[in-house]
Formats: structure tokens, C-alpha cells, sequence
């Protein structure tokens, strides 16, 4: 029997880079993974690439309504979700300043980057709790560190300290649940977003946010981990 046999995952944003090597990886240990996908053509024709039960499912976290479908989905096929990694974001305004930010981007990072993490949290908690389990992952960055906070990239970095808190927040609220909660940053991958030129590939990138997907019984909650180590809020 495999480690993941009878859990269930659902990666927002899994059709490229980080989201699909994490579906990757979890499919591998025998885990059923929701590929979730904004364009549900290519969620199909990635899934079709990877070896395990893994199925594809439209999903824009922006829109309450592709939520609501796929926490349907979710519960009629499946009846349970074990995993949920919220892996789906953008980066909008690289070069750009807070002095002159366009409020636009700002505006599109938080939709997508906080909120949409959070419509999928309120989604499948209910469902993580009535089974007394969950692992909920927050793909952050260290980009959002308050403690190391820069110039430089507003939205994406206001967006994720946001998620931070967020992450926080639910953690403490879920406590003795079952359901641990935690931020990671993946580091600097090499995926569409990151560039070719970054210095990590994207297996090395997924490996944090699978170890905190898989966290046993009694595993950390409320962190924020890179290289599965704490990292500075």
C-alpha cells in the first residue's frame, strides 16, 4: 500500500510549472489529485502526462462560481478532500514601485493570490473537518516577508504577506482540528513566471509544498517554511 492510498489533493493552478510538478509528486505517493486548471483543455492534456489517478477540472479562483463547481465535483466524486494546495497566482507588476503602483495590478494580485486562496479554503474546510483531517498549502514567497520586506514588485508582495496572515489566521482558528495549515515558499523555480534562468528546477521547487502536504499527525501548523525550514515572517 502506498503512503497516499485513499487521500485526495486538490492543486489550484496545476496545469504548469510549480502546480504540475506538485501534482506530480503527490500522484506518485498514491495520492488522487484534482488538477485544477483555468483552462480546462490544457488541465486535461496535462493530467494525461502524469502517471497515477490524476483527473483535470476547470477551476478560476477568481470566480466564486468555478469554486462552488469544483467543491461540488469534489465532494460528489470523492466525498472527502484531504489536501488542498493553493498554488494558483500571478505576478503582475515585476518593475514596478509603491511609489507609482498601478492600483489595477494591485487590485488583480489580491483577487488572485489572497482571495482565491481564500474562496477554496472557505470551500473545503467544512469538508476537512467533518473528516477530522486536512493539509492546507499556501505557495507564498519570500517576496512577502515582512521582516525582510523591499522595494520593488508592490502587488506580489503585499499579496502574499497577505496570504501570510491569512495562513495565520487559519491555522490558529483550526487548531485541534486536524487540518494544519501552513506558508510556503518554493524559492526562485524555473517555471514561466520565475524564468528560465532561475536557479532552481521546478522538482526541487515542489518538494516543500508536497513535504507540507504529507505532514504526519502532530506536524507544524501556522509556519512558513522553505527547504521544509522555518523561514522569517
Amino acid at each position: 500500500m502506498s503512503e497516499g492510498e485513499g487521500r485526495v489533493a486538490l492543486v489550484s493552478g496545476g496545469n504548469r510549472g510549480i502546480g504540475l510538478e506538485i501534482c506530480r509528486q503527490l500522484a506518485a505517493k498514491g495520492i488522487a489529485v484534482v488538477l485544477g486548471s483555468r483552462d480546462e483543455r490544457r488541465g486535461r492534456e496535462a493530467a494525461e502526462g502524469i502517471a497515477g489517478r490524476v483527473v483535470a477540472h476547470q477551476l478560476d479562483v477568481a470566480d466564486q462560481e468555478s469554486v462552488d463547481r469544483i467543491a461540488a465535483y469534489v465532494e460528489r466524486e470523492f466525498g472527502r478532500l484531504d489536501i488542498l494546495v493553493n498554488n494558483a497566482g500571478v505576478a503582475p507588476d515585476g518593475g514596478q514601485r509603491g511609489v507609482e503602483a498601478d492600483l489595477e495590478k494591485v487590485r488583480e494580485a489580491l483577487e488572485i493570490n489572497l482571495l482565491g486562496a481564500w474562496r477554496l479554503s472557505r470551500a473545503f474546510i467544512p469538508l476537512m473537518r467533518r473528516n477530522g483531517y486536512g493539509r492546507i498549502v499556501n505557495v507564498s514567497s519570500g517576496l512577502g516577508s515582512i521582516s525582510e520586506m523591499g522595494g520593488g514588485s508592490p502587488a506580489y508582495r503585499v499579496s502574499k504577506a497577505a496570504l501570510n496572515a491569512l495562513t495565520r489566521i487559519l491555522a490558529s482558528e483550526l487548531r485541534g482540528t486536524g487540518v494544519l495549515v501552513n506558508a510556503v515558499c518554493p524559492g526562485w523555480v524555473q517555471t514561466e513566471m520565475g524564468s528560465p534562468g532561475a536557479p532552481r528546477p521546478v522538482q526541487e521547487g515542489a518538494d516543500t509544498p508536497v513535504w507540507a502536504a504529507t505532514l504526519p499527525k502532530g506536524g507544524p501548523t501556522g509556519g512558513f517554511f522553505r527547504d521544509r525550514r522555518p523561514i522569517p515572517w
